[in-house]
């Protein structure tokens, strides 16, 4: 993974290009190397890594929900936080995810988990860490992708206005530091994982609220029926 041979979209690179070649992203490389050559299996496959990112371009971003890492289960993890392949059992979370939705906006939970078409209306689903070992979760934390992750945010509050930022629980609610609150949304919530869900995740509206701010900044709206 270097300039190279980073799969991402043309939009995108222009703007990360410098990153691939600092020693934080150096030792990225070489530890995913290093897990491949101890036949490791990592999720989400390598050419889904950047899923997020060639799914959604730059210029596209409207709404940004942040993830913690990729499901570390056989065949879950399709690159885009909380989503899932189709044909794949939606996780605990994104069910709850569902769910709002349909009280939010009376959209009936879809049969599939594949939050593709979101992203392709410019809802960059964004993982802090966009790697994880197999059945392992949480093991690629601290390689180096949140710098990664975080400068991404970063660009995206310093270059664009009106932006949507979600953020689901503590973890993704210790980004808010990125985002300059002047120029864009914040939503924040409990985590919709079924230990937090009920603790102020079902009830918060993000959906509703993310149409109407981006409605009353001129944006086209979100559909988020799949």
């Amino acid at each position: 993974m270097d300039s190279n041979t980073v799969k991402l979209d043309e939009s995108w690179k222009q703007l990360l290009i410098q990153e691939f070649s600092k020693d934080y992203f150096v030792k990225l490389k070489q530890f995913l190397l290093n897990e491949k050559q101890n036949r490791q299996t990592i999720y989400p496959p390598g050419n889904k890594i950047f899923a997020a990112f060639d799914y959604t371009p730059f210029d596209k971003v409207k709404v940004v929900i942040l993830g913690q890492d990729p499901y570390h289960g056989t065949g879950q993890a399709n690159g885009l936080c909380f989503s899932v392949a189709p044909g794949i059992k939606q996780p605990p979370s994104l069910q709850n995810i569902f769910k709002e939705l349909e009280n939010d906006l009376g959209i009936s939970p879809p049969v599939s988990g594949d939050l593709t078409p979101w992203a392709r209306q410019g809802v960059l689903l964004l993982n802090a860490t966009l790697t994880v070992k197999a059945n392992q979760a949480g093991s690629h934390q601290n390689q180096g992708w949140e710098v990664f992750t975080d400068k991404v945010i970063q660009l995206l509050s310093d270059h664009k206005e009106h932006l949507v930022f979600i953020l689901w629980g503590k973890y993704a609610q210790g980004k808010e530091t990125f985002i300059d609150k002047q120029k864009h949304l914040i939503i924040k919530s409990a985590h919709p994982s079924p230990f937090s869900a009920y603790s102020g995740f079902f009830g918060s509206k993000p959906f509703s609220k993310t149409n109407s701010y981006l409605i009353s900044k001129g944006i086209s709206p979100v559909n988020f029926a799949l």
